[in-house]
């Protein structure tokens, strides 16, 4: 049944189809708009009217590299090769992978980008002071999508709506014209995600984006591809794929190649599929990958599927659901922000 179901998700990309079988949804899923210029695919990010390439780089990775001429390097060259998705965190590397993007966007590279970064804080303080610091290591007056890092508990999204919360300072910034677009991210149970789509239209807010694991794996294992994406496309928000490879953890199943991971991960109704980028071997790699891109079949689907099946059963190889692992503000709670004591 997983594998009848996660298919209606899979062929919207190519063209609006009925979505999900059952009653989880009774919405069309549409592609996002796509455009082809110079090699790159672009697409509609959401409801908004930005165009997003269809690979996104990463920003952990691209803090990885021993020499920061590298990871400037690689940066400058995904741009020149349309690539103008910018994945960052305030979090990453102590702040280096934001500091390393900023000096790449010097020179004019900041006006072709789409820039996004993301903040740990649930408190309103610890929010503002980590978008200014963002802010100031980017090297820019302005974030293109600003995202809620690590929404991976029930309780973080009513932290975050309550009043004194990082939400206010969010809507402040963009205010004050420091940020455009307002999203978040998480990559531990589709639950939580839907909780804090719930809790944000309890407060009268929809979402600019999204961002969540999309790969052959989570088609069969506690699906963001299934429960979440439907939801997404129906509100008109931006879907933004990541873990297509689950930080290479896919690949160590010996079951699926680079190239079909990132072609299934397109394949979904993503708007971009955020990636790592940690070489120049790697960033021709994904670009090989938009090349020869085409929405995989149900047949082809059905195949990877079938071959993954195993492997995904139980998160053995996507162990950001199933474990802390991956979790840096469990390891890290002071970067979540000092908790209001409340009454007492």
């Amino acid at each position: 049944m997983e594998r009848r179901e996660f298919l209606g998700a899979m062929t919207a990309a190519a063209a609006a189809v009925p979505a999900l079988s059952g009653a989880e949804t009774s919405a069309r899923l549409e592609a996002p708009e796509e455009t082809v210029r110079g090699g790159m695919r672009y697409r509609r990010l959401g409801r908004t009217k930005e165009e997003v390439s269809l690979i996104g780089l990463g920003g952990h990775h691209i803090g990885r590299q021993k020499d920061e001429k590298d990871s400037i390097r690689i940066i400058r060259e995904a741009i020149d090769a349309g690539i103008n998705f910018m994945d960052n965190c305030w979090d990453y590397h102590d702040g280096g992978s934001e500091l390393r993007m900023g000096k790449a966007l010097e020179d004019g590279y900041r006006k072709k980008v789409f820039l996004m970064t993301k903040i740990d804080g649930r408190t309103r303080k610890s929010a503002a002071e980590q978008i200014d610091e963002s802010l100031k290591r980017l090297k820019t007056d302005v974030i293109d999508l600003l995202q809620h890092h690590e929404i991976i508990r029930l309780e973080d999204p009513d932290r975050i709506f309550a009043e004194g919360g990082a939400q206010e300072a969010v809507l402040e910034a963009k205010k004050a014209g420091k940020v455009r677009y307002i999203g978040f991210t998480g990559h531990k149970d589709p639950l939580v995600h839907l909780r804090m789509l719930e809790v944000a239209k309890e407060h009268g807010f929809l979402f600019d984006a999204a961002q969540m694991p999309l790969n052959v794996m989570d088609a069969q294992f506690r699906s963001f591809g299934k429960k979440v994406v439907p939801v997404l496309v129906k509100d008109g928000v931006g879907v933004l794929g990541m873990k297509s490879m689950g930080d290479g953890l896919l690949l160590k199943s010996k079951t699926v190649t680079p190239i079909e991971c990132l072609h299934f991960a397109m394949s979904l109704p993503t708007s971009t599929v955020i990636t790592g980028i940690d070489s120049l071997d790697i960033l021709k790699q994904d670009l090989e990958a938009v090349r020869t891109f085409k929405p995989l079949t149900e047949e082809q689907v059905n195949a990877l599927l079938a071959k993954t099946a195993k492997a995904a059963a139980g998160g053995k190889f996507e162990r950001f659901k199933t474990t802390n692992a991956f979790d840096g503000t469990a390891k890290n709670p002071k970067w979540l922000g000092a908790p209001d004591k409340g009454p007492g």
